[in-house]
């Protein structure tokens, strides 16, 4: 153990390379995460203002079976790649923003996830745009495609190769979600006493193993029932907190305000709240990551952008909406300040409104874990298919690899588990941004054309109702 832990202490000190800016010291590639955000915000013009609306629209215009190429609905397509990204990242994570950052972490989140939006908007669109299909019509896609079929397409085959590799297999550590298996044990054991984290990871593994062997049309019909589902509970339990602390909200809000710009010594100060923050946030909403990508890659669409608005709902629901009022609960109650840590924090400010409400959070964190689980084991056998081909033998050894994996996960240090997902996830979107800007001037292009042509197919529809209504 003592090595494991060196190992993982050396990969978080490479990844997480501090540099001096603005008096501080800010990893260097949370500022590499940061800059596209901020950049195709703008390159874009603001389509995480402009779209929110057509995105909704699309959603309710979806194309039927046969009427487009892909094996499931957008809207299947949306719920699976949100099984994904609203997980425990969104309970447990919203918690180790606040310790590390402070409460002004939870503003930091909210700005974050906004411009996160966009992101994956353009990841979601270039992974609709090269995704393949094998020669029994089923669909491949991921950042691993794009950046094979881009460096192709500019003259650069080998280079297209290399970092598509490289993102499938930094994609099999990053598939592995660690903190859902620790942080569901952690809380299972508070209502239960279980302690043998061994013993529930074995248990949760074999749930996961029923859906995972059963391929996409299983995932996409347990995503479509479990994420609202598990989402609404979680809100009401939220709720209940922020009603039982109704008073404190003012103040509440002060403090996060005040401690996104100022913030305190003992978390680092602003520059703090915002590294914890942007820390937390990339891995809530998964936005440069190109993860949720292989998920939306699946989706009937006649557009490439079409999926693409869509997927700019997942940061709206998933960081902004999720997380900023979970994250206010947690200030409110005040359990942030009380040493636990984790899932544990999120437990004591339930049990403050019922001492049965850490049960209905063990509910809604298993929930929460499952789905996201299910959603990660198909991501993972997306990279794998990729480096190790898409038959049934090459298929078979991963999934049985992906469930073998899972239980250390519930013995393992929850400061650990943080530093390898972290770790991973930002070594994924090294490839990830990369094939982003290499794509931006067809990004733009496309953006602007099908939105050109989806407003004046809605203008027309507009008068043909308008003329039959006076007809």
């Amino acid at each position: 153990m003592s090595a494991f832990n060196a190992a993982v202490d050396a990969l978080s000190g490479a990844v997480f390379f501090k540099v001096p800016l603005l008096g501080a010291h800010i990893e260097l590639i949370v500022l590499y995460l940061a800059l596209p955000m901020l950049f195709f915000t703008v390159w874009l013009g603001f389509p995480n203002v402009r779209a929110v609306g057509r995105a909704l629209r699309i959603l309710r215009t979806q194309p039927e079976a046969g009427e487009a190429k892909g094996d499931v609905s957008q809207w299947g397509a949306l719920t699976t790649a949100l099984a994904g990204t609203i997980g425990l990242g969104n309970i447990a994570g919203v918690a180790v923003a606040l310790t590390m950052g402070g409460p002004g972490a939870i503003l930091w989140m909210f700005i974050i996830g906004w411009f996160a939006m966009t992101v994956k908007m353009a990841e979601v669109t270039l992974g609709l745009k090269y995704r393949v299909f094998d020669e029994r019509g089923h669909v491949h896609g991921g950042p691993m495609y794009v950046l094979k079929a881009i460096g192709a397409a500019r003259g650069w085959p080998r280079l297209g190769l290399v970092l598509g590799g490289l993102y499938a297999f930094f994609a099999l550590f990053g598939a592995i979600p660690m903190v859902q298996v620790n942080q569901s044990f952690a809380q299972v054991q508070v209502v239960t006493g279980l302690s043998n984290g061994w013993t529930y990871g074995v248990i949760l593994a074999a749930a996961v193993a029923l859906v995972t062997l059963g391929g996409a049309a299983w995932l996409g019909e347990v995503a479509k029932r479990l994420t609202p589902l598990k989402v609404a509970v979680y809100l009401v339990g939220v709720a209940a907190v922020l009603i039982f602390h109704a008073p404190q909200i003012p103040a509440a809000l002060a403090q996060i305000w005040h401690g996104a710009w100022s913030g305190n010594a003992a978390t680092g100060g602003a520059v703090g709240a915002f590294v914890a923050g942007m820390r937390r946030a990339v891995f809530a909403s998964e936005a440069g990551v190109g993860s949720a990508v292989m998920a939306h890659s699946l989706a009937r669409v006649r557009h490439p952008v079409s999926e693409g608005l869509v997927a700019l709902l997942e940061p709206l629901l998933g960081t902004m909406i999720v997380c900023a009022v979970g994250g206010l609960a947690l200030v409110v109650a005040g359990t942030w300040t009380s040493g636990l840590e984790g899932i544990a924090i999120t437990s004591a400010a339930f049990a403050q409104v019922s001492p049965w409400f850490p049960w209905l959070l063990a509910i809604v964190v298993v929930l929460f874990a499952y789905s996201t689980l299910v959603a990660w084991g198909f991501y993972g056998l997306q990279a794998w298919g990729y480096l190790f081909g898409n038959g049934p033998r090459a298929q078979w050894s991963y999934k049985i690899l992906y469930i073998i994996a899972l239980p250390p996960a519930a013995a393992i240090d929850l400061g650990r588990v943080v530093d390898i997902v972290d770790s991973s996830f930002f070594l994924m979107a090294i490839p990830n941004v990369i094939a982003l800007y290499l794509c931006a001037g067809e990004l733009r292009r496309d953006v602007r054309d099908y939105l050109r042509r989806s407003e004046a197919e809605h203008a027309s529809a507009a008068d043909e109702a308008l003329a039959g209504s006076r007809t």
